[in-house]
Formats: structure tokens, sequence, C-alpha cells
């Protein structure tokens, strides 16, 4: 059987209910837009903010039924589309990145190079502290090569340096193995089984010494402007 994508729940395509709802008030405004013109480049894979250029290839990610059914969505029109990730960029409590193959981009255009998302909610309203981490790997062909897991620890470790988050939880699909078993390598523990919804919830509180295993394995990823990155290439030289 073909490897499920590493997607957790919910998801920026989510149902518009699910993805218009309010996950709570945690962190400022300011914190969650301070990615807006964050690029970080790892070995495999680049996150870039989600911007309107990439509407178009997500809107088409999303037509594909095994993505609804695992990332909880509803397909939407392009034009609904572009009106979520305007309301996703202004939102406070919400970070997303868009995933990049390192390897083709910025050789070739972001919409080519595109292969998911990786995102952070803010979502308990007690502790501002706790981030909701999801990745969700779209492209078929590059599922089970490590950028899913890359691109997951480069988003935790933005999270602890540049939120102030402590702990981590995600939620997937119970039929998600793939993603759960990439999660548990990551250290995070399975601590509730919801069989209603059918997912697990799994955590990762971040000690001293998790803390700083996760920026060992982060210490190569390079953060970067993306307005300066965008430019053109004559203007950036060779």
């Amino acid at each position: 059987a073909p490897e499920r994508p590493q997607a957790a729940l919910p998801h920026p395509l989510a149902s518009p209910e699910t993805r218009s709802g309010a996950l709570g008030l945690s962190l400022s405004t300011e914190a969650m837009k301070i990615n807006q013109d964050t690029v970080l480049r790892g070995k495999k894979v680049a996150l870039v903010p989600y911007t309107a250029a990439h509407v178009p290839r997500y809107h088409e990610w999303m037509q594909s039924e095994e993505l609804q059914r695992l990332t909880a969505s509803e397909p939407l029109s392009l034009e609904q589309e572009y009106k979520m990730q305007r309301s996703w960029q202004d939102d406070a409590d919400k970070c997303t990145f868009i995933v990049l193959d390192a390897g083709c981009w910025p050789g070739q255009a972001e919409e080519n190079s595109m292969v998911g998302d990786v995102n952070l909610f803010l979502t308990n309203t007690e502790d501002p502290t706790v981030g909701e981490i999801e990745i969700m790997i779209a492209e078929p062909s590059y599922r089970g090569r490590g950028f899913g897991k890359e691109a997951t620890l480069m988003m935790m470790a933005y999270g602890v340096r540049n939120l102030g988050i402590t702990k981590f939880e995600a939620k997937i699909g119970q039929e998600n193995e793939a993603s759960i078993c990439m999660f548990k390598k990551l250290h995070f523990k399975e601590v509730a089984v919801n069989s209603v919804f059918q997912e697990v919830t799994l955590r990762l509180d971040v000690s001293d010494q998790e803390r700083r295993w996760l920026l060992e394995q982060t210490n190569h990823v390079e953060e970067k402007s993306y307005a300066e990155l965008k430019q053109p290439a004559g203007v950036l030289g060779t």
C-alpha cells in the first residue's frame, strides 16, 4: 500500500468552519507575523511564508480525496482558497510555512518546488507556550525521504527560538501510521486516542535536554530574508 501523507489535524485547508474557527488567543499578533519575511533553509527543504503565489498549487493538492480525508478537509473554490490564505496570513494564532524542495529552489519557481506545508497552531488559551504542530507532504514522490522530518524539526526549532514554545502537540488520524511513527522518532509520546474523531494526540515537553537535541538537529539551518531571496537573479548576482 502507498505510504500515507504526513498530515495532522486540523489543516489550513480543512472545512471552512474548521479553518476559520477560533483557536484561542495565545501569542501576540506580532509574534505570529514574525515569519512573514523569513526563509529557513535546510539540507532537503526550504520553508517560506504562505503567499498568494502558492494558492493555485495548494488548491490543486487539495482536490485529492486522500488528502481531504487525512486532513479533514472539504474542497474549496479557488476564490475561497485565496480568501483563506489572506486570513491565515493575518491570523495571530497560526504560523505557516510552505515546504519547498531546497534542491530545486530558488533555481526554479516556488510553485514548481512546493512539496507540502508545516504549521503551528496556538490552541491553548491557558498556556501560550503550547504549540500544535502539523506537517503535510502533499507530493507523493517526496514521502518517506526525510523531507517531512526535516521540515518538522525546523518548525519546532523556530517555535522554540522565536515563539516561546515549550510544549508541542500533534493530532494525527489513526490510519496515518507514517506520520505517527515520524513524530515518535522525534521523541513525541502518545498521550490520548479519540475514537470519535479517530485521531491520536502525541506530545513533547521541551526540557533543557530536548531543547539542546532539537537545536543540534537544526544547527545547519540558515535563516534568510524572503524579500531578498525573491529579488531577480541579476540583482543578487551569481
